[in-house]
């Protein structure tokens, strides 16, 4: 199976000179927990990417208000796929990034689409039970200091 069979088709996208307000708004709007971030709205061409965590995280835990920047708080260089890869390749990004949506983009690296980790669980026969456990076992492996007297910390 192909990364195009699974993939969000058209993603909601946000420019990097979007208000974080606005990206928090289509985020609700379209029910998702990350945005790709382009260029601009005329070339699609992806350069980040912003989650609701940023938004937390990077935004309200630093004092930053709704009408900062989304480049103040996105995460630049995100992994993706193309449509024609194949969905162990979507895998692999996952859990060498450890996040659990990939940006598909075109040959002239324009938005095209999104696979999140939940596409991996619905797809039918795209990947086993097991193999989406891997994954989800994977990702959720803690890369910092996030162990703190033998618990996760709390975040």
């Amino acid at each position: 199976m192909q990364a195009k069979d699974l993939m969000t088709p058209n993603p909601a996208c946000c420019t990097p000179d979007d208000e974080v307000a606005e990206a928090a708004r289509l985020m609700r709007e379209f029910d998702c927990g990350s945005l790709p971030v382009v260029e601009s709205e005329e070339t699609m061409r992806l350069i980040g990417i912003v989650t609701d965590r940023d938004l937390a995280v990077r935004g309200l835990t630093e004092g930053k208000d709704g009408e900062t920047k989304v480049s103040e708080v996105m995460s630049t260089d995100p992994g993706s796929c193309r449509p024609d890869d194949d969905i162990r390749d979507v895998e692999s990004v996952m859990i060498q990034r450890k996040v659990r949506r990939v940006p598909v983009v075109d040959e002239r690296g324009r938005c095209v689409g999104i696979i999140a980790q939940a596409d991996l669980a619905l797809g039918k026969d795209a990947v086993s039970n097991r193999e989406v456990g891997r994954v989800v076992e994977q990702i959720s492996v803690p890369s910092g200091p996030a162990i703190r007297r033998g618990k996760r910390a709390r975040g």
